[in-house]
């Protein structure tokens, strides 16, 4: 997968649009994009740099090679992963859907924002990963996902096998109108912290089909543990075949509380996990056990 050098930019909110109840559509711009690069991948997620509330801009990083610095004795500003919507190379503008989840600091960011107002992005990163030769997918999601899911879906052979289904907290938030209409789609009702997350079941349920094919499932956190071990414990399948992503965490201010209050070398080891040379699916079987039995 694509590599990019990483890059900070300042960015200028150009238009602010609900596309149904809490979902509204941020469209960024600004001479801040003038060298922003995009991976190409459909699902692909960078960092929201936010101001301090009541601020014009936020206090923005240093890159480093792999990452993102501030200056020393430079408080770090607010920041949260979100993945790209579009990215309009000849317009050189970006657009980032934001689901207002209640308490979330970016979602509080997104409610109050208006045109003309600042704030940054650094280079985003893939995680989508389908074989080359792909026959079928089946993409599984919130609405926090649905944004990276109808990239995918638009940037897929029309030949691929595609089906999505969507978790919403009701009926209102069935926003289908860029969806492919080849697109074989299911709404369900329930998670998205209004109520018990339906995702598992829907997952346990599924039918693989045969020939080449790719899972893709997208929610919060700790719903998404059950997923990960059914798909890569129970059923035996390669990391070729499946990407399992929490984009979320439910009460993630009191979740962040309860793991700043964990004891500093608990958290060290935790953090250190992902230095190990390890594939990617051991380390998360290592690191959500462990969140696991803490609690967390």
């Amino acid at each position: 997968m694509r590599q990019l050098p990483m890059r900070v930019h300042r960015a200028v909110v150009q238009s602010v649009t609900d596309l149904v109840p809490g979902l509204r559509r941020l469209v960024l711009g600004g001479d801040g994009l003038a060298d922003f690069e995009t991976t190409g991948v459909g699902d692909e997620y960078l960092r929201l740099l936010l101001p301090d509330p009541g601020e014009a801009e936020p206090r923005l990083p240093v890159a480093t090679e792999t990452w993102l610095d501030w200056p020393e004795g430079v408080e770090p500003c607010a920041l949260r992963t979100y993945t790209v919507r579009d990215w309009d190379v000849d317009r050189r503008l970006l657009t980032i859907d934001v689901v207002l989840h209640a308490g979330g600091v970016a979602a509080e960011w997104a409610r109050q924002v208006a045109p003309g107002q600042v704030c940054g992005v650094n280079t985003p990163s893939g995680m989508y990963d389908a074989p080359d030769d792909l026959e079928w997918q089946v993409l599984v999601t919130d609405l926090t996902g649905l944004p990276a899911a109808t990239r995918i879906l638009r940037q897929a052979d029309p030949r691929v096998r595609s089906r999505l289904v969507v978790e919403v907290p009701g009926v209102a938030q069935r926003f289908s109108d860029e969806i492919p209409a080849h697109v074989d789609v299911e709404w369900i009702t329930g998670g998205n912290g209004v109520g018990p997350s339906r995702i598992e079941q829907v997952v346990r349920g599924l039918e693989w089909p045969d020939g080449i094919g790719y899972l893709w499932v997208v929610g919060e956190s700790r719903v998404l543990r059950g997923v990960r071990k059914h798909v890569r414990h129970e059923l035996g399948r390669p990391a070729s075949a499946y990407k399992v992503v929490a984009y979320w965490t439910e009460k993630v201010e009191e979740w962040n509380a309860r793991w700043e209050a964990l004891p500093e070398a608990t958290r060290t080891e935790l953090e250190q996990l992902w230095e190990l040379d390890l594939p990617e699916e051991e380390i998360e079987d290592a690191y959500y056990a462990r969140l696991t039995e803490l609690g967390l």
